[in-house]
């Protein structure tokens, strides 16, 4: 039953994506919602079910996103993997972790979706890419990563509550 809130969650926020922040640009590059989403979930510490959360973000992404549906798989699995990983080990320090986790999963995505496309045909220069949709992107990640945070731990809080002890 948990895991039902991921539906209207990140669909409202696959929405939001493709029609209110793609449009929220900073020269070339927008902020990933989802990603920033999905990064924040698997870094709470009750959750155990940020591997769905990926697959259904996956899925839903798929319809409205040029992108190959395996670049969004391999990248967002990576993601979770990444967040659940450092959240064992940087525990005391839980923005810290979003922040790496944002940044080095903005990092990926982009450069795995750069080497997609230019595999596919597409004529990009890697340094116009860095220096127009990267950094931009990564900045505004960086920017949204902390009420999104502040969002998701609430909402595992909520999903997930303390068991009292009698």
């Amino acid at each position: 039953m948990r895991n039902l809130i991921a539906f209207p969650l990140l669909g409202l926020a696959v929405i939001l994506q493709s029609s209110v922040v793609s449009q929220i640009k900073l020269l070339s590059g927008y902020a990933d919602l989802p990603l920033i989403m999905l990064a924040a979930w698997a870094l709470q510490e009750r959750v155990k079910s940020a591997w769905h959360w990926a697959v259904i973000c996956c899925a839903m992404l798929s319809f409205v996103s040029a992108l190959p549906w395996p670049v969004l798989v391999i990248s967002y699995l990576a993601i979770v993997f990444v967040a659940q990983a450092l959240q064992k080990r940087i525990w005391q320090a839980p923005l810290l972790a979003m922040f790496s986790v944002t940044f080095t999963g903005t990092l990926f995505m982009q450069l795995f979706s750069f080497i997609t496309l230019r595999v596919l045909g597409t004529s990009l220069k890697f340094g116009d890419v860095v220096g127009s949709v990267t950094l931009p992107s990564l900045l505004l990640n960086m920017l949204f990563a902390i009420p999104i945070y502040s969002f998701m731990r609430d909402l595992a809080q909520w999903v997930y509550p303390l068991e009292e002890h009698e």
